[in-house]
């Protein structure tokens, strides 16, 4: 337990020093509609010695059962019951847990867990079985030396390795689609098997190109969404990688999600980390509802660390586009979020 502590520690430092600089620009969509919403207080209910680290991941099933992706102290994966009731841990010790990034659970209810810190995607099945696993964790030896230069672009594009990767989707076929991340700026593609496809994307920041996608998402026709963070962008590409649509106009997007059903909306959030600066404290916060051709919605939260406040959104779960789990990296909780109204379409740009 001690070295494993240690090693965690190892990497939390070299992460926090290697990750390139945030965006720091501020939405520009203007006259955007406020959306009326509340935050459901004491949602999780916590055995004794249970917490919260930061707010990595969170996703729900279709019972609606939420997961969060948490470090605290160790890596964890916790389960929720639909009236967050605490059910179980997932994966605990399990090998491929060092870093928690992301976690997204598929249409069959397979839950998926993304690791940057040992370049792994595991795939649990709904019993909590470990069924596939994407990349592999280097040896602890290898590990620790190139702790100092993982934050630097590779662009080694190996087609099953990653170099701290962030998250993860599907299309209707069952194709996955993983973003590759901090380390090597590209979108991979695999089969349903894992067996690879193609990835595309260098780092830069041209249509195409990338700088930090930090999250992604699919769409009913197989379209890729992603969050280009450090070029306060989402780009949309097609099924099978090309670019197609930039979206810039809603600030840096840690965050984003596709919501189901027959009319899909675009959640993206707006997150910068606090870092005491009260200007741009101001600027960032927010969460955007979009329409999937990034015709805006509307708008919500502001930033802050009181309920109905937002610090540093990290992930977004919208299976009911009017009611969210929302996971705070730097306020170390998940909110559950209602949309109180829906508000007609606004161009917002």
């Amino acid at each position: 337990m001690q070295r494993r502590t240690l090693i965690g520690v190892v990497i939390s430092l070299a992460v926090v020093s290697a990750a390139p600089a945030f965006a720091q620009s501020k939405a520009k969509a203007q006259n955007v509609p406020e959306i009326a919403y509340d935050s459901v207080p004491n949602f999780f209910k916590f055995p004794p010695n249970i917490y919260f680290g930061e707010g990595i991941g969170v996703a729900t099933n279709s019972k609606g059962h939420v997961f969060v992706y948490t470090r605290s102290g160790e890596t964890r994966l916790f389960e929720f019951d639909q009236n967050g009731n605490y059910v179980k841990e997932w994966g605990q010790g399990l090998y491929g847990f060092a870093f928690a990034h992301a976690v997204r659970v598929d249409p069959q209810d397979n839950v998926w867990a993304v690791d940057e810190g040992t370049n792994m995607v595991i795939k649990f099945n709904p019993q909590g079985r470990v069924v596939l696993v994407l990349g592999r964790r280097q040896e602890t030896v290898d590990q620790l030396a190139d702790m100092p230069g993982q934050g630097a672009y590779t662009g080694a594009n190996k087609p099953y390795s990653f170099n701290r990767p962030t998250d993860v989707a599907w299309d209707k076929d069952g194709n996955i689609f993983v973003s590759d991340g901090y380390g090597d700026s590209r979108v991979v593609k695999y089969d349903r098997n894992g067996r690879f496809i193609k990835s595309a994307g260098t780092r830069g920041t041209q249509p195409g190109q990338l700088n930090l996608p930090h999250t992604l998402a699919t769409d009913a026709q197989g379209n890729v969404y992603i969050g280009d963070r450090s070029n306060a962008r989402v780009q949309v590409w097609d099924n099978n990688l090309t670019f197609k649509a930039i979206y810039d106009t809603v600030g840096s997007p840690w965050a984003i999600c596709v919501s189901p059903g027959t009319h899909q909306y675009l959640f993206v959030s707006n997150s910068i980390p606090d870092n005491g600066d009260s200007r741009l404290a101001a600027q960032t916060g927010e969460i955007y509802k979009m329409e999937l051709d990034g015709t805006i919605v509307g708008r919500f939260g502001k930033a802050g660390k009181a309920l109905k406040e937002f610090s540093t959104v990290h992930e977004i779960d919208c299976r009911n586009p009017n009611e969210l789990f929302v996971s705070e990296i730097t306020d170390w909780r998940v909110q559950k979020i209602i949309l109180r109204q829906q508000l007609p379409t606004s161009s917002g740009k």
